[in-house]
């Protein structure tokens, strides 16, 4: 029922405690230059589809989750295996059915005849990168285990917690083609996700390479070997603590609380978006900052990431619907109407 792609300990990993971010990383050129280093290892192997290694990688070092919504066939499951070779994270692979119950993915207890007694296993979500494969085919009760994990970074099963180590990103796909048999999340549970990223078919000229890529036959597994490791978890936490201490002006929050407001007012929109997209676009922009070697955020982070932020955090108008307006053009006007402030 689910195919994870390396084995779980017997036994649910505790928390990496990495301390306090170390003072060399809160300059943020060394964290542009293990930017650049994750993007050009992963780009080895898996090639195009900028939006998505952006944009997880931004929601992974901001302690996010990312909603992922393409057709299938783009390479989801290799990004998610190359990503946790590339970062020394284990990964793994859910695929969600209309038969999935909570305890497929969170473990269960089981009983162990040499000691007489019930032992947790833990499930598949016991790892760092998770791919949650067509997460709108389960029922409401499956997706709220996940989304309750996901918030939480700990299970209960029987009133004892398990911790969940970190860093940990779920990212969680669905098909917009194909609609039967599939479960709408609804939009307390859209919210608890950073990003939600829309792929698109790649380019000629990547999709050239890929078939270059794949004509020499070689295992995908002798390829993934290949790979250098760049990073660890422990970096990766205490990096992202670091983030905290970009610099973010008054008027950029002024800007981005005017943003996430305005949402609540357009026409077209007949629900905005809640406070809660307001923090993942301050995360998410001093992440980007950090990651372009700044350790300042500028309205252009903001504005890069207000549709990923946004897009599944409003809901159309019944007449927006009607006339085919799309919600991205929509919030690209919002944005425009906005003034952006000289810092």
């Amino acid at each position: 029922m689910h195919e994870p792609e390396m084995p779980h300990s017997s036994e649910p990993p505790q928390d990496v405690d990495s301390g306090p971010p170390s003072p060399t990383h809160l300059g943020n050129q060394p964290a542009q230059a293990l930017f650049d280093r994750i993007t050009a290892e992963v780009g080895k192997i898996f090639i195009g589809q900028q939006e998505l290694v952006l944009g997880t990688l931004v929601a992974l070092f901001s302690s996010g989750h990312v909603l992922i919504e393409s057709v299938p066939g783009l390479g989801k499951t290799l990004f998610v295996r190359t990503l946790g070779r590339v970062l020394g994270c284990r990964f793994g692979r859910i695929q969600f059915t209309a038969d999935l119950m909570p305890s497929d993915i969170t473990g269960s207890p089981i009983f162990d005849m040499k000691t007489q007694e019930f032992r947790f296993r833990p499930g598949p979500i016991f790892t760092q990168l998770l791919l949650a494969d067509e997460i709108n085919r389960s029922p409401a009760k499956t997706h709220a285990a996940l989304l309750e994990i996901m918030q939480e970074y700990r299970v209960t099963v029987d009133r004892v917690s398990y911790k969940i180590e970190r860093p940990f990103l779920v990212m969680a796909t669905q098909n917009p083609i194909e609609s039967e048999g599939t479960y709408n999340l609804p939009e307390a549970q859209l919210d608890r996700f950073m990003f939600k990223l829309v792929l698109e078919y790649p380019s000629a000229e990547e999709e050239s390479n890929i078939l270059t890529m794949h004509s020499t036959r070689d295992d995908l597994d002798d390829q993934l070997a290949k790979l250098e490791t760049v990073t660890s978890p422990e970096e990766i936490l205490a990096i992202g603590r670091g983030f905290g201490q970009v610099r973010v002006d008054p008027k950029l929050v002024a800007f981005i609380n005017r943003i996430v407001r305005l949402t609540r007012e357009w026409p077209h929109f007949h629900m905005g978006a809640s406070p809660r997209a307001g923090i993942a676009l301050m995360q998410g922009a001093c992440t980007l900052a950090a990651f372009r070697g700044r350790d300042y955020a500028v309205p252009d982070d903001v504005v890069e990431l207000v549709l990923p932020v946004l897009r599944h955090r409003v809901i159309l108008s019944a007449e927006a619907e009607v006339e085919g307006q799309q919600v991205d053009d929509l919030l690209r006007s919002l944005v425009n109407s906005v003034e952006v402030p000289r810092l």
